[in-house]
């Protein structure tokens, strides 16, 4: 398979190791706006500027999308026309209409679309939602994810802050666990925000959280905050709460809010049923940033060669966007939002 990498920050550079190691798989070019540092492992691999002229130019079997989200769309209706399969990240889209648009268009081509959820990858996660779907719900879900950035990383967030806030960017994650442990539509969000800098944008805002209602009665709350101002305490809150007891991811005591690995490592995780004594389930050789991308290159691989069917899979990437812009739209009116998914 030829593959066409575009955006080569953190993301991109880890997707585009991702593929050297796949059976099969070349890449062929990669595509970034301005020229960047490279690990050895890409550096002999040609790079150009311009994705569209690349895509013409290099008819690659797969384009992997990791540029920033405004561009996500545009670049994927175009690999799918041109006939490749395509891995984007998340989010799908800055807009519902839009993520729809994509998804259709896989439709249309009989194109492979993934979406990069990381946090479907990760057997850790993955036990997660396991153990609270065996309390069963309804549930409470408070999940977060404050980063403390500073330096090179401030400067990432504030780029991203050009089109995407805190909880649109990282909420689609977590809005896709909730949405994976009750198994209900969401059916309102209630959001707010505030800006806390006044290095970014006078419209925008660095800190927000949201309350989302489920159809079943189940209620999650997610907070997310980027910049130097914010606290190390509590960044990483993830619980999920049942009539029956509880399941919590419990992080080790040194872990920085602005590590990479951090934002997926789970440390220990904590069952609690009532009338049962807590049990923690350490998860010490748990995967890396790296060995999670590398799993969704093999993921992508299976679904082009077994023709896996992605409905739920796309249809997912669409909700999970719809309630973090949902929160975005009722940060910026004021007013709660009603879902119509």
């Amino acid at each position: 398979m030829r593959i066409l990498v575009a955006g080569l920050g953190n993301m991109g550079r880890s997707h585009a190791l991702a593929w050297l190691k796949q059976p099969g798989a070349e890449i062929v070019g990669l595509v970034n706006r301005s020229p960047v540092d490279l690990p050895p492992e890409l550096s002999a691999i040609p790079q150009s500027q311009d994705f569209h002229e690349a895509l013409q130019r290099l008819r690659p079997d797969v384009a992997v999308i990791a540029t920033y989200s405004d561009s996500h769309a545009e670049y994927a209706i175009a690999a799918l026309r041109a006939g490749a399969h395509v891995f984007v990240e998340k989010p799908l889209a800055t807009t519902v209409e839009d993520a729809r648009r994509v998804v259709e268009c896989a439709g249309e081509t009989g194109r492979k679309l993934v979406v990069g959820y990381i946090l479907r990858h990760h057997p850790s996660w993955q036990r997660l939602i396991d153990e609270a779907r065996a309390l069963g719900g309804p549930y409470v879900f408070r999940l977060n994810l404050n980063q403390q950035s500073s330096g090179p990383t401030w400067q990432v967030h504030k780029a991203l802050m050009h089109t995407t806030p805190p909880i649109v960017d990282c909420g689609v994650h977590y809005v896709d666990v909730m949405c994976q442990i009750t198994d209900a539509p969401p059916v309102e969000v209630r959001g707010m925000g505030l800006r806390l800098s006044d290095e970014i944008a006078a419209d925008m805002y660095n800190y927000g959280h949201f309350q989302v209602l489920f159809q079943d009665g189940s209620l999650g709350w997610y907070e997310a905050g980027w910049g130097p101002m914010m606290s190390d305490s509590a960044f990483f809150v993830k619980d999920v709460v049942s009539p029956r007891g509880a399941v919590s991811i419990r992080m080790a005591e040194d872990a920085r809010s602005d590590d990479i690995d951090t934002h997926t490592r789970t440390a220990t995780l904590r069952l609690h049923r009532i009338g049962e004594p807590d049990r923690d389930i350490s998860m010490r050789d748990e995967p890396g940033h790296q060995q999670l991308c590398d799993a969704e290159a093999a993921f992508m691989a299976r679904a082009i060669a077994g023709d896996m069917d992605l409905e739920r899979h796309m249809r997912d990437a669409v909700s999970s966007l719809a309630v973090c812009l949902a929160a975005d739209e009722s940060v910026r009116t004021g007013q709660p939002v009603r879902l119509r998914i």
